[in-house]
């Protein structure tokens, strides 16, 4: 395939390409531009010139538009699932999911900018201001920036695409250079739809390539950033160089914490869907599982019996419920945090080992509060790392150690246990009775500490791509 800039399919101006390949077969199935900065330049300039024009679009117009891409969508969604699937390694009924997911999300923000209003500071609201009237209005904040992770590629362009568009700026997609093939497809779907080809466009390539030439090329007024906090921290200086507006959703080492009085079958399920969904790659996931020691053994247990059940394999099959990671280099980072947190003091109880892309479904315990996975390491793959505590208070001082704080999640049947632990995590979501990993499009998500800045979701989204504007109507009383 071919990245799209107005509406053309085009190589990367040197011509470099890059392999896209299946992680479960080890073979290529297509290749892709390795975008210059040249090319970023090209794309940036033309979503720049597009903005006005854009910008006066009403928005009954652009959710009609937006009605036929999802239709297209949906006559589309067996391809598009695939794609998915292939590229990602992730399982084909996940890809389902996530392709049906993209109606849901598109949906949400459509009605929402529907009702995208200012707000009015009537007259005498301050001293002064008897015969003066002021209301807000809310602009495009301009060409956004959207750069893309690998893991959840089509939710997350929902989450940044659909309000970006709806609130009438223009867009430059950086895909994941892993699997970018669906989101070249759904960009393409647009045009189809009837988006200008000059408002929305894909440069695909390597993100020390295209990614830094898009967050720090001067046209770019908002960078919407997914992925590591690394790298996110890399691109917030970059859009720092010309104070463009910045959302940062990064890593996280949510903690999963199991009381005593927990439902621990409950705990197990919520855990094979917190932890082994998307095969462990997922950045709300719960990671550092701190149970209660007097339930240590049983939930262990219960945990295995659980992982026993699991069908390991093609993620092709709709039989499939955990498959490889995205590439052979990232399971091998995955089996040598394993190494280090056995090193470390813990203890492997099941799985452990790694062939080519594959992970297994893996349990570690007894692994010391001051290890490197108890508090920094996040570990993106399905392992179960079980630190032990005594008392509530331990396990809430385990679970902040972290410098992340995306989410977090407790077990208990005493509700008031159950708030109080919430209320003293360091996240920016909790669950109570559930995994950590839950992203409703309605919520805004977003973390604290090194997890990033901003929010994401239908209710919170809109405030960051668009700036407000105030208008003062001054004495126009007599």
């Amino acid at each position: 395939m071919k990245m799209i800039i107005n509406g053309k399919e085009v190589d990367a101006s040197d011509k470099s390409t890059m392999e896209i390949i299946n992680p479960y077969t080890g073979k290529v199935i297509d290749t892709v531009p390795n975008a210059t900065e040249k090319d970023v330049d090209t794309a940036v300039k033309a979503a720049n010139k597009a903005l006005p024009s854009w910008a006066e679009v009403s928005v009954v117009k652009k959710v009609e538009i937006l009605k036929k891409f999802l239709d297209l969508v949906d006559e589309n969604k067996q391809d598009l699932a695939m794609t998915l699937c292939t590229e990602t390694g992730k399982p084909i009924t996940q890809a389902i999911a996530e392709i049906g997911n993209i109606r849901i999300g598109f949906e949400g923000f459509m009605e929402r900018a529907k009702h995208l209003y200012g707000e009015v500071i009537p007259f005498g609201q301050e001293s002064g201001n008897d015969k003066t009237l002021q209301f807000t209005l809310r602009e495009p904040v301009g060409v956004v920036g959207a750069i893309i992770p690998f893991n959840f590629p089509c939710d997350l362009f929902d989450q940044k695409i659909a309000p970006s568009l709806l609130a009438g700026n223009t867009v430059v997609v950086k895909p994941p250079h892993q699997n970018p093939l669906t989101l070249i497809k759904l960009v393409s779907l647009l045009h189809l739809a009837g988006i200008p080809k000059n408002v929305i466009h894909i440069v695909t390539g390597e993100g020390a390539k295209a990614g830094n030439a898009l967050a720090s090329h001067p046209l770019v007024h908002k960078i919407t950033f997914t992925g590591s906090t690394a790298v996110g921290v890399k691109t917030y200086m970059n859009a720092a160089s010309h104070l463009a507006h910045i959302s940062l959703e990064l890593g996280g080492n949510d903690a999963f914490i199991v009381l005593n009085d927990a439902d621990l079958d409950l705990a197990v399920e919520e855990m094979i869907w917190g932890r082994m969904y998307n095969n462990g790659q997922v950045c709300c996931a719960s990671k550092r599982f701190l149970i209660q020691k007097d339930v240590v053994d049983k939930f262990i247990s219960k945990a295995k019996a659980r992982l026993n059940k699991l069908v390991v394999g093609d993620p092709t099959k709709k039989t499939t419920e955990i498959s490889c990671l995205v590439t052979e280099v990232a399971a091998k980072v995955v089996e040598e945090q394993i190494k280090r947190a056995v090193q470390q003091g813990g203890k492997i109880v099941y799985g452990g080992k790694r062939k080519k892309a594959f992970i297994e479904p893996t349990i570690i315990t007894n692994i010391p509060k001051d290890a490197d996975v108890a508090t920094d390491e996040e570990i993106f793959g399905p392992v179960v790392s079980i630190i032990p505590f005594s008392t509530v208070k331990e396990a809430i001082n385990i679970a902040n150690s972290s410098n992340y704080g995306l989410c977090g999640c407790v077990f208990t049947n005493n509700i008031k246990t159950a708030f109080n632990v919430v209320k003293q995590l360091e996240c920016g979501g909790t669950v109570i009775n559930g995994s950590s990993f839950f992203r409703s499009f309605e919520m805004p998500f977003g973390g604290y500490k090194f997890s990033g800045i901003g929010t994401e979701g239908v209710l919170s989204t809109f405030n960051e791509v668009t700036k407000i504007k105030t208008v003062t109507l001054k004495n126009i009383l007599n």
